[in-house]
C-alpha cells in the first residue's frame, strides 16, 4: 500500500511540472494566441500519450468510465482556455494566485460529492494558503494593469471554478482508469473539442515554435500521468493544497522568463502557502489510501 505523503509527494511533483508547462504556455500564447497554441499542444499530446497508452494493451472504457473521461474533458477544455487567455494578459505569478480560489472550492466539492471528510488540520491549511493568496491579491492590487489585465483576471478566476470540478473529476476518474488512460483520454477528448473551432481560429504553426509546442506536450502528459498516480492514492480533499506550491514554480518561471517582478507581498503570500502545504502534508496518518496496489490495473 502506499503511503499517503509519497502520493503528497508526487502531485507536488505534477504540479511543479505543470508550472513549468504553464510558463511554456505563456509564451506561445503572447505569440500564437490562445486557442492556436493550445490546439497544437493538444495535438502534440494526443500523440505522445497514445504511445504508452498503447504499450499497456488497453480495453475499451466501460460507458461509466468513458462518461467521466467525456465530462472531464469538456470541463478541461473550457478551464484551459480561460486560464491560458488570462494567463497570457496577466503575471505568472498573479495568475496561479487568483487559480487558488480552485483547492478551496474542490475541498467542499470533495464533501459533498465524493463524502470524504473535511478535517480540522485540511481547514487550518487551507485558510493559511489562502490568506496567503489575499497577501498577494493585495500586493498585486497596488499595481496599475491595465484593462486587459482585469478581463484577464475574470477568465482566470472562471477558469479556477470548472478547475476546482476537474479536482473532483480527476479524483473519480483515477479510481476507475488507469494513469495511462486518463492521460490519453484527457487529451484526446480536449482535442477533439477544440478542432470543432479550428476552421475559424486555427492558425497555422511556425517551425520555430514547434520545439515549444512539444515540450508543454511532454511536460503536460508528465503531470496528467502524476497526478493521476497520485490521486488514485490518496484523497482529494488531502491533495488538494498541493496545488498552492505551483505558486512559488510561477513566481519562479515568471521572474526567470518573462522579468515579472516579485514583490514583497508576493514572498509573504508564498511564505503562507508553504506552511500550508506543510501541514496539510503532515495529515499523512489521517489520510487512507485510495486502493491496494493489488487492486490496481
Amino acid at each position: 500500500m502506499t503511503a499517503p505523503l509519497t502520493a503528497f509527494a508526487v502531485a507536488s511533483l505534477g504540479i511543479a511540472i505543470f508550472s513549468s508547462m504553464d510558463a511554456v504556455m505563456k509564451g506561445l500564447v503572447i505569440a500564437l494566441g490562445a486557442y492556436s497554441a493550445l490546439m497544437w499542444r493538444m495535438l502534440a499530446g494526443v500523440a505522445i500519450s497514445a504511445i504508452p497508452y498503447a504499450a499497456s494493451k488497453p480495453r475499451w472504457p466501460a460507458p461509466t468510465v468513458l462518461r467521466i473521461h467525456i465530462v472531464r474533458g469538456i470541463v478541461s477544455a473550457a478551464m484551459a482556455f480561460l486560464f491560458f487567455w488570462g494567463l497570457g494578459r496577466v503575471p505568472m505569478a498573479q495568475a496561479i494566485a487568483l487559480s487558488f480560489i480552485a483547492p478551496i472550492i474542490a475541498l467542499f466539492l470533495a464533501a459533498a460529492i465524493l463524502k470524504e471528510a473535511i478535517t480540522r488540520a485540511t481547514i487550518i491549511a487551507t485558510a493559511m494558503a489562502f490568506a496567503g493568496v489575499l497577501v498577494i491579491l493585495y500586493g498585486q492590487s497596488q499595481a496599475r494593469l491595465g484593462h486587459d489585465a482585469f478581463l484577464g483576471a475574470l477568465a482566470i478566476l472562471a477558469s479556477a471554478v470548472c478547475y476546482a470540478w476537474n479536482i473532483i473529476l480527476m479524483r473519480q476518474q483515477s479510481l476507475l482508469a488507469s494513469a495511462t488512460e486518463v492521460a490519453f483520454f484527457q487529451s484526446a477528448i480536449v482535442a477533439l473539442i477544440y478542432l470543432g473551432f479550428a476552421p475559424v481560429f486555427l492558425t497555422a504553426l511556425p517551425l520555430d515554435h514547434a520545439p515549444a509546442i512539444l515540450l508543454a506536450a511532454l511536460l503536460a502528459t508528465a503531470s496528467l500521468f502524476l497526478l493521476s498516480w497520485a490521486y488514485r492514492r490518496a484523497e482529494a480533499s488531502y491533495l488538494a493544497p498541493t496545488e498552492y506550491t505551483g505558486f512559488l514554480w510561477a513566481t519562479l518561471w515568471g521572474w526567470v522568463v518573462f522579468a515579472e517582478r516579485v514583490s514583497f507581498f508576493t514572498l509573504a503570500g508564498a511564505a503562507l502557502i508553504v506552511g500550508g502545504c506543510i501541514l496539510a502534508a503532515r495529515r499523512r496518518d489521517h489520510a487512507p489510501a485510495a486502493d491496494t496496489e493489488a487492486q490496481l490495473p
